[in-house]
């Protein structure tokens, strides 16, 4: 059965929106959404953030059945500038699902990443780019052995998370998170503040409040 592409119907958030989000870490996320958007922690990324960076992007969405990576071809040629190609294999570590060739392409499309639940190969020169970040289960040597079959710009489930297209991918050294877009502009000033109140825990530390004082921690017996 061919590739089903859906109609991508997202709203495309102005960059500065987006931008928004790399002062928000993945940690400060997940506290205020109770660890509800974060996926599953054994996708990592191949290279190590320097401190500070983040991958932040609206999602390109796909969907590959095992060892076919026709819809990851796909979402790579759909995606644009900003975007973040997120594919969902199933957690197949079998066969890869992207090379530094793909990787290569999407990187001189200035697609802002690529993370999938599955297998990833020629990790040397993928993790070798300090401007193209790329989250994998894991590696293998092994090419795929198809590529006509799976969905891509629809729904689909990453990580235990479910994602759609636009959805906002956020990712550190921490891990990755995919926020809903209906729900992104109710829950970004939440981690604003959560931010800030971090801030002011350490700042009250460093001037020689307790811990207990500090969380307000009830009285030990």
């Amino acid at each position: 059965m061919p590739t089903r592409i859906y109609r991508d119907e997202a709203r495309r958030l102005p960059p500065a929106d987006l931008d928004a989000w790399r002062a928000i870490p993945v940690t400060v996320l997940s506290d205020v959404t109770s660890g509800r958007f974060v996926v599953d922690t054994r996708i990592r990324p191949l290279r190590p953030f320097p401190p500070g960076r983040r991958l932040v992007g609206q999602a390109v969405t796909a969907w590959c059945e095992r060892s076919d990576f026709g819809p990851m071809l796909h979402a790579i040629d759909i995606a644009g500038e900003g975007d973040v190609v997120t594919v969902d294999a199933g957690g197949c570590l079998q066969t890869a699902y992207v090379g530094e060739i793909l990787c290569g392409f999407a990187r001189r499309k200035k697609i802002a990443g690529l993370i999938v639940n599955g297998a990833v190969r020629d990790i040397d020169t993928i993790a070798g780019w300090d401007d193209f970040p790329v989250y994998a289960l894991g590696n293998t040597p092994r090419g795929p052995l198809s590529k006509e079959r799976g969905a891509v710009s629809g729904p689909i489930v990453f990580g235990g998370v479910a994602a759609k297209p636009g959805d906002i991918v956020l990712g550190d050294n921490d891990g990755l998170a995919i926020v809903p877009l209906d729900e992104a502009l109710a829950i970004f000033p939440i981690a604003q503040e959560r931010v800030r109140l971090e801030e002011e825990w350490t700042r009250q530390l460093a001037g020689g409040r307790t811990l207990a004082d500090v969380f307000s921690v009830p009285e030990a017996v």
